[in-house]
């Protein structure tokens, strides 16, 4: 039995372990998802399925390739409806296939150009003999109407797409009538993926089809891009439309979609109660998106390909291949941007997706995650997770490590059992995490917390902060860590001017010694503002404030040490001359906002740094300077962080690999410190501004002019000047907001 101060002194432990345990146990409710664990069960997902993959061909689906080879023998796509006319006549009348479907649309008419030039002339002119015989002879003469007449009459289904954007609520063509509607459903629970738009096949082809069936793959199903989920039916205002290969697998069977719900006693609030559907004797999964996982069959190749010029031109070597076969006719050229990211290839034809569905459809070989499998994923992180929580901090190392690898088996026995024999995919990566979390926060706690905290502390963020600030660290170790999080914080990067010239024309040793003797100072500086030292890359240095130690004017500091490095170069010149060395200039960019913070790298080497989008602008402004002909260019976050700091708005850009325009700045000196003559440059430079923004081109080149004849040394209004130049040539758009995007770094 276990004495109560033992327990005691294991409170913390196993207060971490039933944290830890309620955390995943939010994930594994939904209350609150967590993107890393989602990524994780993607890939224990991907890693099943590769596993278990079948590898062999499916003989009873072909695919009709638009390939490489059929855009060179045929031309360039899109081919005419006539040739696709006859691709259709020789796969039904030749080859005998069973049925047709196009993983394709057709949104617009097919025009003969010649046609069209002839009714343009005529309708110049004003014939309207030659313009009704035109019409006759496009109704005869057009090529769809020879696709139409093609496929009337026969089992051959077209493909449209689904549009659930809201913002895009276009509708082209006409779609085929819906499976169902909603008053079919009976009062009954059907979730679905709604859509706003589509694009269809027009009237003339669609209603010559048999019917048709969408191509949708909405990337809500498929988070991160990879192909895993695909939804059998997707909604448009009442009615709920199958997809391409359940409506040719329903041809095929020649048998009409059932639904079948769930049981009251498994439905509860959150339960959706559409579960299976059913194509004759053919039972299909759905979750709660009515979507299917894709039973993948190989990394590629699951069906035989036929090149489309084979059999238009009726040379096929093995027409056996096709008789009474389903055929998917779709394209593998890499320019017609139809290749997918699936768990199997990062290049997969988005046809053999479909023929895979509708293999799956026919094969019954869906593996289900009906939504009750939440449950399974719940008790299984309670059990293991409260069980190791309150175990493994009285075991030894050997013994712990010993019962999390068996938890790790169980957990794992217990997925593949449901995977091979139940055919249903549970949760796996929770299971696995919690174990693995659970243990190295056991094993870490005694070494880390309990035995080595200020020492540690000090070895871990020694190389970054300054000894003051160390010490400072030490007073509250466990209040600080090197887990990634995000905070508010001001990012420095700093680069000397033309430092390769400089380089080419020094030795290694001089190269040195100018180095050591322009970091050092500048690394003092930022230490003295209570900077933290990033990394030195080359010539630069990236530095940030307000962390590990929390500032709260971490803008304030960075500023101050900003303007503190610019001085302090000033008074280095005597020393770089005294020494025969070139004069070091530098810029200096400063931006503040949200910043993820932690230890970042490889299991190789990491390093406590910085990271996001505003860390990114932070390397532009700092960029900017030379263009400006500025020292430093802070962003005006930076400028609302600060107080007491007289600054000069340079402009509103749009910087390279961001979109949202940022207004930056110049400091000038503290308010205080600003002179009569600096104040009134201020106050004519921003009258400038405003009639540069305005489109004031006049007024504002002739103030822009004379503040440059007042401080030729001054880059600013020459850039300005020669900018109104450009615009007075090509005036911006309709709109313009006087921002101005800088296309490069």
């Amino acid at each position: 039995m276990i004495n109560p101060e033992t327990f005691r002194k294991k409170i913390i432990p196993i207060g971490l372990g039933v944290a830890v345990t309620f955390i995943f146990l939010l994930h594994a409710t939904r209350l609150l998802e967590f993107d890393f664990i989602q990524r994780m069960e993607n890939l224990v997902y991907d890693i099943r399925l590769n596993f278990s993959l079948p590898k062999n061909l499916d003989k009873r689906i072909v695919i009709v390739d638009i390939d490489e080879a059929s855009l060179s023998a045929e031309g360039r796509w899109p081919w005419s409806r006539q040739k696709l006319a006859t691709l259709t006549n020789q796969l039904f009348n030749l080859y005998k296939i069973n049925v047709l479907g196009f993983d394709i649309t057709f949104v617009e008419e097919d025009k003969d150009h010649t046609l069209a030039r002839l009714e343009e002339l005529a309708d110049a002119q004003g014939n309207q003999s030659v313009k009704k015989y035109l019409a006759n002879a496009r109704e005869i003469l057009g090529s769809d109407n020879a696709l139409a007449e093609a496929i009337r009459g026969k089992p051959v289904l077209l493909g449209y797409f689904m549009i659930d954007d809201p913002a895009r609520r276009q509708q082209i063509g006409v779609l085929p009538e819906p499976l169902f509607t909603s008053a079919e459903t009976r009062g009954k629970t059907v979730t679905a993926i709604e859509a706003f738009g589509f694009g269809a096949n027009i009237p003339l082809l669609q209603n010559a089809a048999l019917g048709a069936g969408h191509f949708s793959i909405p990337p809500v199903v498929n988070e991160d891009g990879i192909i895993r989920r695909v939804p059998l039916l997707i909604k448009f205002k009442d009615g709920y439309y199958d997809t391409l290969s359940l409506a040719m697998a329903r041809t095929y069977l020649q048998s009409d979609v059932k639904l079948e719900f769930a049981d009251k006693i498994k439905r509860g609030d959150q339960y959706p109660a559409l579960e299976t559907l059913r194509v004759g004797q053919n039972e299909i999964p759905v979750d709660e998106d009515l979507a299917v996982w894709v039973p993948y069959r190989n990394a590629q190749g699951g069906f035989y390909y036929i090149s489309a010029t084979d059999v238009i031109r009726g040379t096929v070597a093995n027409p056996d291949l096709l008789k009474d076969a389903i055929v998917l006719v779709g394209t593998t050229a890499e320019g017609l941007f139809d290749l997918r990211a699936t768990p199997v290839s990062n290049v997969y034809p988005g046809v053999e997706i479909h023929a895979n569905i509708l293999a799956g459809i026919l094969d019954e070989s869906f593996r289900a995650r009906p939504a009750y499998v939440a449950g399974i994923e719940i008790t299984m992180v309670l059990v293991l997770g409260l069980g190791l929580a309150l175990a493994l901090p009285f075991l030894t190392p050997l013994f712990a490590t010993i019962v999390s690898l068996l938890a790790l088996a169980v957990s794992i026995g217990i997925n593949l059992y449901g995977w091979f024999d139940l055919v249903m995919i549970l949760p796996l990566a929770s299971s696995l995490m919690l174990v693995v979390t659970l243990f190295v926060v056991n094993m870490s706690h005694g070494f880390f917390v309990e035995a080595r905290g200020k020492r540690y502390l000090g070895h871990l963020f020694g190389q970054y902060v300054p000894p003051e600030l160390v010490e400072e660290m030490s007073e509250n170790p466990e209040a600080y860590s090197l887990a990634g999080e995000k905070r508010n914080l001001t990012v420095m990067f700093s680069d000397v001017r033309g430092f390769t010239a400089i380089s080419e024309n020094m030795d290694p040793k001089q190269l040195s010694e100018l180095m050591n003797a322009f970091l050092t100072p500048m690394t003092e500086i930022i230490h003295r503002n209570r900077g933290t030292i990033d990394k030195y890359m080359g010539d630069a240095i990236m530095a940030f404030w307000g962390a590990p130690v929390q500032d709260n004017d971490h803008a304030e500091h960075a500023l101050t040490a900003a303007m503190e490095m610019i001085d302090e170069l000033s008074r280095l010149r005597a020393q770089y001359i005294a020494n025969g060395w070139p004069e070091i200039k530098i810029g200096v960019g400063l931006n503040t906002g949200e910043m993820n913070v932690g230890n970042m790298g490889s299991e190789f080497r990491m390093a406590y740094t910085v990271m996001g989008d505003e860390v990114n602008l932070g390397s532009r402004l700092e960029g900017l300077t030379k263009q400006y002909g500025v020292d430093i260019i802070i962003s005006e976050a930076t400028v609302a962080a600060t107080n007491g700091w007289a600054v000069r708005e340079l402009d509103i850009v749009r910087v390279k690999g961001k979109k949202k325009p940022v207004r930056i700045y110049e400091p000038v000196c503290h308010e205080q410190d600003l002179t009569d003559t600096q104040q009134q440059e201020l106050g004519l430079y921003g009258e400038a501004l405003k009639r540069y923004r305005r489109q004031d081109w006049d007024g504002a080149e002739m103030q822009f002019l004379s503040l440059s004849n007042q401080n030729p040394a001054r880059k600013l209004y020459r850039l300005y000047v020669s900018r109104i130049t450009s615009y007075r040539i090509k005036p911006p758009a309709s709109g313009w907001d006087g921002v101005f995007t800088h296309e490069s770094k």
